[in-house]
């Protein structure tokens, strides 16, 4: 990622936190809209999971000036989530949820090139996690877009 970039998806996601939960359930609403089986991975709260959405992207997105120290939680992340029964296809359903939430939430803000600079950040995250989950032969995350 570039610093540019970098920087385009810490603004656009101070903006898009400023909506509070509704980052989070219009997340949720757009994964599932995506494919509806996965509801039956989330057996807690999901005003729960989605505070944990929401710490966790924090967390990545404020890495990534430095990204060696975000890698390890994401690892961590990654091979934790096997046990939910995430498969590698999801990292795809996930980055497309992503976008259209962003898309949704921050409206005419959403340009190209903050659309851009998420793509990159986004699967950067979900190669690391992807490696780590599946070994070094997961292929590369599809790229993601907000149509989804």
């Amino acid at each position: 990622m570039t610093p540019t970039q970098v920087s385009l998806v810490q603004q656009s996601f101070s903006k898009a936190a400023g909506l509070g939960e509704a980052v989070a359930e219009i997340f949720y609403a757009e994964l599932f809209a995506i494919d509806p089986n996965l509801r039956a991975l989330f057996k807690g709260d999901m005003r729960e999971q989605g505070r944990k959405l929401l710490t966790t992207l924090a967390m990545v997105v404020n890495g990534l000036t430095s990204p060696s120290t975000i890698v390890p939680a994401a690892q961590k992340l990654a091979v934790k989530h096997l046990d939910y029964g995430v498969e590698s296809r999801h990292y795809t359903f996930v980055g497309n949820a992503l976008l259209r939430t962003l898309k949704k939430g921050l409206g005419a803000e959403f340009t190209p090139e903050v659309r851009e600079a998420w793509i990159a950040a986004y699967q950067l995250l979900a190669n690391v996690m992807r490696e780590a989950a599946y070994g070094p032969q997961a292929a590369p995350v599809q790229r993601a877009s907000a149509t989804g």
